[in-house]
């Protein structure tokens, strides 16, 4: 799972030349009687891995269909164009932070979060241990590989008064590795594997230690939301029981499925993601602050929008239903 497009992204749908998918409506009944399955596409935002794992792991146990209904994961990659997709109806779900879609509702795009993939973005940078940079301020002046653009850097620069040199994110680890110096964007739940796979030793400055703090979330359309609130009361439930089991069980069937799909994926690496997304209770937060699977708080998405406001990036208030529904609560696991 990578870091979103970057919060500047232009998001003219039409002008990507995307469709909506239409269909025959779906009979009331089959034949033995019981409702057929709604089939809803999710689109995720890279390629398959264990960050995906509560969606596969509904497949791979049958979850989805139990809620009534087939799901189909797309890969992502660089590009992926999630928030497109599901706004002209090529996908019906997908994922990325909840800044971003606000940012994209703000823009026009017709979206709504309807429950959350991670209570806490996996974001964070990547430093050598020997790096004498420990807290964020310490950043003034620093060069640091990361998204152009991100909300998150002018949000550091701001809180703590400093200005920090960017460089663009190339999604690889060449420079890092040769220099002990170097700072890069990350995700904790990946590249420090592989920094100490190859012998160096990686700390990290989680990007949500800084408070700011997004959720990652699954959106929809708001046509679909209103026209199929069963479906998507469906995928919440499904995606709650196939995180609580990929997380507190035997990830085995997930993990299988997302080899399937990206065969670069092995056990050792993902069983140290899903660990990390453990230890730091990404996805299922701190039950002791209300948090837990697929939950969204409504004063912290408020308080967001206040952050957001404060960097400049949205223009003007938003009401929290103008970009969130409540209306698709994930069950109590």
């Amino acid at each position: 799972m990578r870091s979103s497009l970057p919060l500047t992204f232009a998001i003219t749908a039409l002008a990507l030349g995307l469709t909506g998918c239409s269909r025959d409506p779906a009979p009331a009944v089959e034949a033995d009687g019981t409702k057929p399955l709604i089939k809803v596409l999710l689109q995720s935002d890279w390629y398959a891995q264990a960050e995906h794992g509560g969606y596969y792991q509904a497949i791979a146990k049958g979850f989805d269909k139990e809620e009534g209904i087939e799901l189909t994961i797309h890969q992502g990659g660089p590009g992926s164009f999630g928030p497109q997709k599901v706004a002209t109806g090529q996908a019906q779900f997908s994922m990325g932070r909840s800044d971003d879609i606000m940012l994209a509702v703000q823009q026009g795009l017709p979206l709504v979060i309807v429950t959350a993939l991670m209570q806490h973005d996996p974001q964070a940078l990547l430093l050598h241990e020997e790096n004498p940079v420990k807290d964020f301020a310490d950043l003034d002046g620093k060069l640091v590989m990361a998204t152009p653009g991100a909300a998150w850097i002018q949000f550091i620069e701001k809180k703590y008064g400093i200005s920090i040199n960017l460089m663009p994110l190339n999604y690889g680890l060449a420079q890092f590795m040769g220099d002990k110096n170097f700072i890069q964007q990350c995700f904790v739940t990946n590249e420090p594997y592989f920094v100490r796979k190859n012998g160096a030793k990686p700390k990290t400055l989680l990007i949500a230690g800084s408070g700011y703090d997004p959720y990652r979330v699954i959106f929809t359309s708001r046509k679909f939301a209103r026209e199929n609130p069963a479906a998507v009361q469906a995928f919440a439930n499904a995606a709650a029981r196939g995180w609580h089991d990929f997380l507190n069980n035997d990830p085995a069937p997930g993990m299988a499925l997302i080899t399937k799909d990206n065969d670069k994926m092995d056990a050792d690496f993902m069983r140290y993601s899903i660990a990390t997304m453990n230890e730091l209770k990404l996805v299922a937060g701190d039950p002791t602050k209300g948090e837990g699977i697929g939950r969204l708080n409504r004063q912290r998405l408020e308080e967001q929008g206040t952050l957001l406001l404060s960097t400049g990036l949205l223009k003007k208030p938003m009401a929290v239903e103008e970009f969130v529904s409540f209306d698709f609560p994930a069950p109590n696991l």
